[in-house]
């Protein structure tokens, strides 16, 4: 008999030990997939920091080309001071993607100056510019996995037990406008 209290006492002490260090783990797994999140995040916004110091050189040397492009430039500005002044994941995308729209639209305006085309200034601006967008496609991607990963771990069994308890809830994913997708249209009159 004192055996069987035993070993029932030894089986329950595992069991609550198993339980504990599986409580563990998740913690720790939530824990480290929220602070890749972070990481990422950061990444998209040196990414972004990068264009937007770029801009205001892309965009001057441009004026002295088009300077009735008012309009556009004006658009770029409104878009950078946007984008510098957003806070969430949301509020990021929203800029990125008017930025994206201002950008597009002073990239048709100067296929109308073969001069400027040909312009060694521009010509390293827009391949400094095309390096960044091709960063920042690089680092949505990192960061939009990265919350798929956070947002399913919380979601299944067992870390839908645990994630609210310890604070934890999905994540927003870096998300492109449809409007962004459209080509822009540019009336010259």
């Amino acid at each position: 008999m004192k055996v069987l209290k035993k070993m029932c006492f030894l089986l329950a002490l595992t069991a609550v030990m198993l339980a504990l260090n599986g409580c563990f783990v998740v913690t720790n797994e939530l824990i480290a997939l929220d602070e890749e999140i972070n990481t990422t995040w950061s990444e998209i916004d040196n990414q972004l920091q990068r264009r937007s110091d770029l801009i205001p050189n892309f965009v001057n040397t441009v004026k002295g080309y088009a300077a009735h492009e008012e309009k556009v430039f004006t658009d770029i500005a409104d878009a950078r001071s946007r984008l510098a002044g957003a806070q969430t994941v949301e509020e990021k995308a929203e800029g990125y993607n008017s930025m994206q729209s201002a950008l597009s639209r002073l990239l048709v305006v100067v296929e109308q100056y073969p001069d400027l085309k040909a312009s060694a200034n521009f010509i390293a601006l827009q391949d400094e510019l095309a390096g960044t967008e091709n960063r920042l496609a690089v680092a949505r991607k990192r960061y939009n996995d990265s919350v798929r990963i956070f947002n399913t771990k919380i979601r299944s069994f067992p870390g839908s037990l645990f994630a609210g308890n310890l604070g934890f809830s999905p994540r927003s994913y870096f998300e492109i406008d449809g409007s962004a997708r459209q080509l822009p249209q540019v009336s010259f009159e």
